[in-house]
């Protein structure tokens, strides 16, 4: 699987150890940044990984900051991404069963090492379950075309 991985400052610790962890689990990784504990602004790295999920570069995305409110809301703001803001595996493994999540932001100050490990690897291999979770999916998706016009076709690139 491709996914892109994306942090602050504050989860750039947590991102390097979950690059690892994801490559080692044999997925292809696409680190968007940042490359240092100095500090940033979130929306300059976030919102490009969540570009690459949205037009189909990568399959999924991660986002870490230090709670991971900030990287969630600003993933969501690109058409097409669902972002989940998860803390452990029960809210990781729901996220893709009934939200079909696509982008799972965590928060390096509010999770060790281990549960995101833990967390990361359960929304990886959850799967969506479709049925009366798709008909919610479908009203999502009505009001972000509502908003922002039809969703763009897989091939297009993110704007």
């Amino acid at each position: 699987m491709r996914i892109a991985i994306a942090s602050d400052h504050a989860g750039y610790t947590l991102k390097e150890e979950l690059k690892r962890m994801l490559r080692d689990l044999g997925h292809e990784v696409r680190d968007f940044g940042t490359h240092s504990a100095d500090q940033v602004d979130y929306p300059d790295f976030i919102v490009p990984a969540a570009e690459a999920v949205a037009s189909a570069q990568c399959d999924r995305g991660i986002v870490i900051g230090g709670s991971g409110n900030g990287e969630a809301i600003v993933a969501n703001k690109v058409p097409g991404v669902r972002c989940a803001l998860c803390w452990e595996s029960y809210t990781a493994r729901v996220a893709r069963e009934h939200n079909d999540a696509n982008v799972l932001s965590l928060g390096a100050r509010v999770i060790g090492v281990d549960i995101a490990r833990e967390a990361v690897r359960t929304w990886l291999d959850a799967s969506f379950e479709g049925g009366r979770h798709q008909v919610r999916l479908d009203k999502v998706r009505a009001v972000e075309e509502r908003y922002t016009g039809p969703r763009m076709k897989k091939s297009e690139p993110a704007r």
